[in-house]
């Protein structure tokens, strides 16, 4: 069978994404666009991407793009113009509508139009989860849509060494996120556990990280931003992990700390639940004493293993690859 090229579109070359590109790479010819969120900025960059997208779209076979954000209004239309396939990924903050917390992109009118066309249109719609399986339906009616959980490289995220009382979160840290990330939550259940390291991991964006420096405890470590190998030794020395979020349409770090054998406390809202199962402790969201006795739980909990073993047998990078595949193989029939 004829391999069909591969036009991959995105606007953030995360880890997971950048996962599928790998993946995509491996068996088709593939064309990559990097959007940097699509077409913005000045006119002659603007005109540029346009020109990059379109040129892609009438060289290639299939469009694969991530995110449905303005790169991926553009290459589908194009996509149906030229009587190319479209395969669209959404991630999740497309399909979100959270006014109390500002968040989603579907409170901004116009763009909330270009995601129904996108999901409208595409011919295949990938969810992450069936947690966002439900959003995106909620919203549109897909043509196609496949839920195809994210992935994890389980033979890197592995764990080594001995676990150490300690209790990780990582997230980019806005002052946003201090919110939807439930990293006030974190602070505060760090205050009533105060013979525990807390450490955050991640990128700041804004103020955000002063903002929470000044009201932690000093039991609260802040690492900022690290490469994949200092933070797979995070994740390895780390006893339990937390993702305390609003929302979350999968959670990657949290997988990946699961595969590092950290035992998983979550809240019980999103796709949370689906990814940690029966292997951790979900708690309602903002709940601090819930989650102070959840971390407690799973400090001394023997759970990592079997979080381990979940991600191997339902999160792996193997399992994703087999679905893109065959969900490639049928868009090419």
């Amino acid at each position: 069978m004829h391999r069909p090229a591969i036009l991959f579109l995105t606007s953030s070359l995360s880890s997971f994404v950048e996962g599928d590109l790998h993946i995509l790479e491996a068996s088709y010819p593939v064309r990559e666009v990097a959007t940097g969120g699509g077409p913005t900025g000045s006119f002659g960059r603007r005109l540029s991407l346009v020109l990059s997208i379109l040129s892609g779209v009438l060289r290639t076979d299939i469009v694969f793009s991530w995110f449905a954000h303005n790169h991926s209004y553009l290459a589908v239309r194009a996509a149906r113009l030229l009587r190319k396939k479209s395969l669209v990924v959404i991630g999740g903050y497309e399909v979100a509508h959270e006014p109390e917390l500002g968040y989603g992109a579907l409170q901004d009118p116009a763009m909330a139009g270009k995601v129904r066309y996108i999901i409208e249109n595409a011919d295949c719609t990938l969810a992450v989860s069936e947690f966002s399986r439900r959003e995106i339906l909620a919203v549109a009616q897909p043509r196609r849509l496949e839920t195809v959980y994210n992935s994890v490289d389980t033979s890197f995220f592995s764990p080594g060494g001995q676990k150490e009382s300690i209790v990780l979160t990582v997230c980019l840290v806005s002052t946003a996120n201090i919110r939807v990330k439930g990293l006030d939550t974190f602070i505060d259940a760090a205050r009533q556990i105060p013979q525990t390291r807390f450490v955050l991991i991640g990128r700041a964006l804004d103020d955000a990280l002063e903002l929470l420096k000044r009201d932690a405890p000093d039991n609260v470590e802040f690492v900022g931003a690290v490469g994949q190998d200092e933070l797979i030794g995070w994740y390895r020395r780390a006893k339990v992990y937390c993702q305390l979020s609003y929302r979350e349409s999968f959670g990657v770090a949290l997988a990946e700390a699961m595969s590092c054998e950290c035992v998983p406390v979550v809240t019980d809202r999103g796709a949370l639940p689906e990814v940690a199962g029966d292997t951790g402790f979900a708690v309602p969201y903002a709940d601090t004493q819930a989650t102070v006795d959840a971390i407690s739980r799973a400090l001394i909990a023997d759970a990592g293993p079997a979080a381990r073993k979940r991600i191997c047998e339902l999160f792996s990078r193997e399992q994703r690859e087999q679905k893109l595949r065959r969900i490639i193989a049928t868009l090419q029939s």
